[in-house]
C-alpha cells in the first residue's frame, strides 16, 4: 500500500529531534538519528535547503499545553518520520565546520 504524501503539511516541534530528550518527553526519533538542541533556525533552514517550504509559526505543545513554543511547518515529500530524519540529518550537516 503506498500513501501519497505530497503537499500535505507537517508540524515538527524542536523537541522532536532533539537528541538530549527522551521519547517520554517527545523526541521520535531514535538517539543515532537525533541532534542536540536543536534550534527552530536551524530547523527551518535545513527545511529551506531540502524543499519543504518552512513556516515559522507559534503553537502550544501538545506536551506542555500550559507554554507556547515557535514550531517549523514543513511540506511533507514521504512520511512524517523520514521527514524528520531528513530534517535531523541536514541540521547535523549544517553544524559541521566549514
Amino acid at each position: 500500500m503506498s500513501r501519497d504524501y505530497v503537499g500535505e503539511r507537517a508540524v515538527v516541534y524542536p523537541a522532536y529531534i532533539d537528541k538530549t530528550l527522551s521519547r517520554k518527553k517527545g523526541r521520535r526519533l531514535p538517539i543515532t538519528h537525533a541532534v542536540p538542541n536543536p534550534t527552530v533556525d536551524e530547523i527551518a533552514r535545513a527545511a529551506e535547503l531540502l524543499g519543504l517550504e518552512p513556516v515559522v509559526e507559534e503553537r502550544k505543545y501538545p506536551r506542555d499545553a500550559h507554554k507556547y513554543t515557535k514550531v517549523v511547518v514543513v511540506r511533507k515529500m514521504h512520511s512524517k518520520r523520514l521527514t524528520l530524519v531528513n530534517l535531523a540529518m541536514r541540521v547535523k550537516e549544517l553544524r559541521k565546520p566549514s
